[in-house]
């Protein structure tokens, strides 16, 4: 143990880690957070001497410049510094920077790293210190600023090309690719109709039924009812029944993109939320650390869960594993993600925390159960004189082993067959055949990503690592190039056959198809700007590429690859593309798409992409005309959109009618369509369109705009009416000029006088300005 003479002080980079630590510390410890990095890059300008060795150009920002004097101050009191941010290579880059801002000494500082928040591992951490790791850091700088390199120069030629505020990144976009590639797949599907046969037999004894699938599929309607009609008086014999036994492993221990893709499957959790729910855990001494490709446990966890389990289900459920990772460049986490204290089955926390704490935990504690044991079977009936046969298959479990605990769930989006029990049968028996369907059904088109089946695909190409996952995902929502949305299907008619005594009967009928809920839909703006750098830039948006810079970055943090020499190369390959993009000249504007001519005014037509997303132009600008514009609906993309749908956009805004002698217009602006009538704009919900939207519905959809404002108004103020208490989503607050202000607990909302909400406005504390990012 370190003497507890000394002044040692403690450095990590969140206060909820800093609390947590402190517990496990004597009194001669003072633990300090950091807020995450304290300095980064300058926002102004590339902030990187590209000529003296790719220098970066780091600054403390104005917010933390409070922080580092408390830490300079705290440092110089102290005997020992330790810095203890997170064991990956943003947490080295983070203990590095301190110690060049703070100027710290290496004898009177060390760097500590422990993979999970606990006594035992933060004192073993203070016993073995060790230096900064530079590899490490180099490997983060090289990711960093290379990262500001691409996003500096590819960033201007978008606004030059396409247009101002659009931005690129280079792991961001190829995400963007993928999405896009996967739509443009899915536009391109030509779905082919099939039948699908099944049947349903009567065993001798009279009672039971086994049902079973024609092992062919048929393709047309006269092919099904010729089929249908030839079996009628067919006979129908077991021909063969094999039962095999097997097993069924458990899922290793969670890896990050694992535990997102999980928590995304059976939480509902986006990869965001599970990382951050995930810090809030490790922070708080529950689980280990939460980025990490490692599917190892240790010995002691191991010998934990052993004992779990031989305690609450009995020797059998006991099978020992040490899975190994596979995946080339596992980052420098040496531990999956498990629970801290095996033991606890469940905590106390906030719901989502219990959710993801208890699936961690099922997950551990299956790992290391026995492989459960199944029995298939499989049942081929023969058609008398016919070489097509009917099967029936089922899968039923004898052992439950690890299933006890947890079973894993899947990204399959394929209707899963119904679990069905066979009913005992011996080969060379006669069934009767009760009744045979066929439906029609279509080939499934590609599926669209979620979140978590996005992450899956990244790591498979090797794009990105455990810490880029949640934060690209997010990026690429947030600047408006992806969007987690519904797409609407579409109804069709499908044709089915039933054969009941002998007798085939046809019957058309209605499903809907192509409908997907919650999945990652391109943009308009991301399509056009993934079609302009694919186009210029197809190095950049290379899957190969993208996963070698990956392995290059690995290489660079075990030493070796020194990182400006690689930056150096990267650059000398990149620029000139860059340059040469910049400077060529296009006859038609990026992101364009010329529709055909007005046969009224036979001016152009044209839709192309705008600061509000896209719109129709009617007509070209030139001095003698001004071109008409207008917005596209929200279920209308540049890709699709019709010269017909284009040209009914002109007839917006259209005068709909009149309501208390106030005219009622309507049309589609930034935010979608809507009706105005008089000063109120309401919006058209789905089901109505703006062109032909009536006087009636309109004034519905005004009636009930009141009644949710009016339900939705707590309180108002006859000494000031723009002060108002209404009802949020997470509560009741006052609203005044634009801004919410939050209301005191243990105050009853309806009761408040004017002249204590004037003091609760008065008195809260002032929002920063923000500021406008220059570009």
């Amino acid at each position: 143990m370190v003497k507890n003479m000394q002044k040692n002080l403690v450095i990590v980079e969140s206060p909820a880690k800093a609390k947590t630590i402190e517990k496990f510390l004597g009194t001669s410890y003072t633990v300090m957070s950091s807020y995450g990095h304290i300095r980064d890059l300058r926002e102004k300008g590339i902030a990187i001497d590209i000529k003296n060795n790719f220098k970066p150009d780091y600054v403390v920002s104005s917010e933390k410049k409070e922080i580092v004097n408390k830490l300079k101050k705290a440092a110089q009191n102290a005997d020992m510094v330790w810095l203890a941010s997170d064991e990956d290579r943003e947490g080295e880059a983070i203990s590095w920077h301190l110690a060049e801002v703070l100027g710290l000494d290496k004898t009177t500082s060390k760097r500590i790293v422990f993979h999970e928040i606990t006594r035992g591992a933060i004192l073993e951490a203070i016993e073995n210190p060790r230096d900064i790791d530079l590899n490490l850091v180099d490997a983060q700088q090289a990711r960093r600023l290379m990262d500001r390199i691409v996003g500096f120069e590819l960033s201007p030629i978008l606004w030059k090309k396409i247009m101002p505020s659009l931005s690129a990144g280079r792991v961001q976009s190829v995400a963007v690719r993928l999405i896009v590639e996967r739509e443009k797949e899915i536009n391109k599907f030509n779905a082919e109709a099939y039948f699908k046969v099944t049947a349903e037999f009567l065993l001798p004894d009279g009672k039971s039924i086994i049902k079973a699938e024609l092992n062919r599929r048929l393709t047309t309607v006269e092919e099904v009812q010729q089929f249908l009609e030839s079996i009628a008086g067919a006979t129908f014999t077991v021909e063969q029944v094999i039962t095999k036994p097997g097993k069924r492993s458990p899922a290793p221990p969670f890896t990050t993109s694992t535990l997102q893709q999980e928590a995304a499957r059976k939480l509902g959790f986006s990869v965001t939320r599970t990382m951050s729910v995930a810090q809030k855990l490790y922070e708080l001494g529950q689980i280990t650390y939460m980025r990490t490709d490692s599917l190892n446990l240790s010995t002691f966890a191991i010998d934990v869960a052993k004992k779990e389990i031989i305690k609450e289900f009995g020797d059998k459920y006991l099978e020992i594993r040490q899975y190994h990772t596979k995946t080339k460049g596992a980052q420098e986490a040496h531990e999956a993600i498990r629970p801290t204290y095996i033991i606890k089955k469940s905590i106390q926390g906030s719901a989502q925390e219990q959710q993801l704490y208890e699936l961690i935990w099922k997950r551990t504690i299956a790992s290391q159960m026995a492989c459960a044991e199944i029995e298939r079977t499989t049942v081929t009936i023969g058609i008398g004189g016919k070489t097509e046969k009917f099967i029936a298959t089922d899968e039923v479990v004898r052992f439950d082993g690890f299933l006890r605990v947890y079973r894993e769930d899947n990204d399959d989006e394929a209707p899963q067959s119904e679990e069905v029990i066979l009913p005992p049968v011996k080969e060379q028996e006669n069934l009767n055949l009760t009744v045979a369907l066929a439906a029609e059904r279509l080939t499934q088109r590609p599926f669209r990503y979620t979140e978590a089946s996005l992450v899956r695909k990244m790591e498979e190409l090797g794009i990105g690592r455990p810490s880029t996952y949640a934060p690209t995902i997010s990026t690429i929502q947030q600047r408006g190039y992806v969007e987690k949305g519904n797409k609407e299907g579409q109804h069709r008619q499908f044709i089915t056959f039933m054969l009941s005594e002998g007798k085939v009967s046809r019957k058309t009928k209605d499903e809907l198809v192509g409908a997907d809920k919650g999945k990652l839909l391109p943009t308009d703006s991301g399509v056009i700007v993934n079609d302009f750098l694919i186009a210029n830039f197809p190095k950049v948006l290379d899957y190969n590429f993208t996963a070698n810079i990956e392995k290059t970055f690995d290489q660079i943090a075990d030493g070796e690859i020194v990182w400006t020499e690689f930056m150096k190369q990267f650059y000398d390959l990149f620029h000139p593309v860059v340059i040469a993009v910049s400077d060529s000249k296009s006859e038609t504007r990026i992101g364009e798409r010329l529709l055909g001519t007005d046969p009224k005014s036979g001016k152009q037509v044209s839709v192309r992409i705008g600061r509000f997303g896209p719109y129709a132009q009617l007509g070209v600008a030139d001095e003698n005309n001004k071109p008409q514009f207008a917005s596209l609906s929200k279920d209308k993309s540049i890709e699709d959109v019709t010269l017909e749908e284009a040209l009914k956009l002109f007839d917006l805004p259209r005068t709909v009618g009149e309501i208390d002698g106030m005219t009622v217009t309507a049309a589609i602006g930034r935010f979608g369509p809507y009706i105005k009538i008089g000063s109120n704009f309401v919006s058209i919900p789905k089901g109505n369109d703006p062109l032909t939207i009536t006087v009636d519905e309109a004034k519905k959809l005004l009636e009930e705009k009141i009644k949710t404002a009016a339900n939705r108004t707590i309180k108002t103020f006859t000494e000031d009416p723009s002060i108002q208490i209404l009802k949020g989503r997470f509560g009741p607050y006052i609203s005044f000029n634009k801004e919410t202000f939050k209301i005191p607990k243990d105050s009853d909302p309806a009761a408040l006088t004017f002249e204590e909400v004037k003091k609760i406005i008065d008195t809260a504390p002032k929002k920063p300005v923000k500021k406008k990012r220059k570009k």
